[in-house]
């Protein structure tokens, strides 16, 4: 089920906050991070942080479909999906990865943030990965009914079919196998892209005030920079 959100300009200017992740991740401290996990979470949490963990040292070696397909299992195995004002009760608020972990609870942009921050702990290129806003088609195949909708697409290269890594449907899919999808707009350090383009619109973002940016300070202050 996809979280109901209405996009407006607004909430795109936010979102193109981007650069300088590559910087968080670059000074990641994963002992202070399941440190942070125990003492404001708990054990529990602690433990599936060292699992998380244990998923990221094991998959750096390995094909870059098969990070895919762990991670996006990690997740849509351990968070059930709900909405922001059931989880945190403000109407849009971004997850860390480890306030996901601790909750176990997260709605669609929660999953795409917790799997790109993985994916790109595990080695893959930022280059390959847009965070991607779709209007979802929801009530079956002759429904005209869609909702705003997160997923992460990876781009093998540049010009390649991107697979789809999605909390709504599990299994990893082509995007010309997920109909039922249409790009608004994607987006990663790098720029911002607008539908299913090529070329980004942007490769300048710029620095705003956002609930990127917000994120990005909250998983700094996590260990994630």
């Amino acid at each position: 089920m996809a979280a109901r959100k209405r996009m407006t300009a607004f909430t795109v200017a936010m979102l193109v906050a981007l650069l300088g992740c590559a910087l968080v991740l670059a000074q990641a401290d994963l002992d202070r991070m399941e440190r942070l996990a125990l003492a404001r979470h708990g054990t529990e949490t602690a433990v599936t942080v060292a699992r998380w963990r244990t998923l990221v040292d094991e998959i750096r070696p390995l094909p870059e479909e098969q990070k895919l397909a762990r991670v996006n299992d990690f997740f849509n195995s351990l968070v059930r999906w709900r909405t922001d004002i059931a989880i945190w009760q403000q109407q849009d608020y971004w997850a860390t990865p480890l306030e996901t972990m601790a909750r176990r609870e997260g709605d669609c942009e929660d999953f795409s943030i917790a799997k790109y921050m993985t994916l790109l702990l595990a080695g893959v290129d930022i280059g390959k990965m847009r965070i991607t806003y779709v209007k979802a088609q929801v009530g079956g195949g002759y429904s005209n009914a869609t909702e705003a909708h997160m997923i992460l697409a990876y781009y093998a290269t540049p010009s390649a079919e991107p697979l789809i890594l999605d909390n709504m449907v599990s299994e990893i899919r082509p995007a010309s196998r997920r109909a039922d999808l249409q790009p608004v707009f994607g987006f990663n350090s790098q720029g911002l892209w607008v539908g299913g383009a090529a070329a980004p619109a942007t490769r300048d973002p710029g620095a705003r005030l956002s609930r990127w940016r917000d994120v990005l300070q909250r998983m700094a202050a996590d260990g994630l920079g």
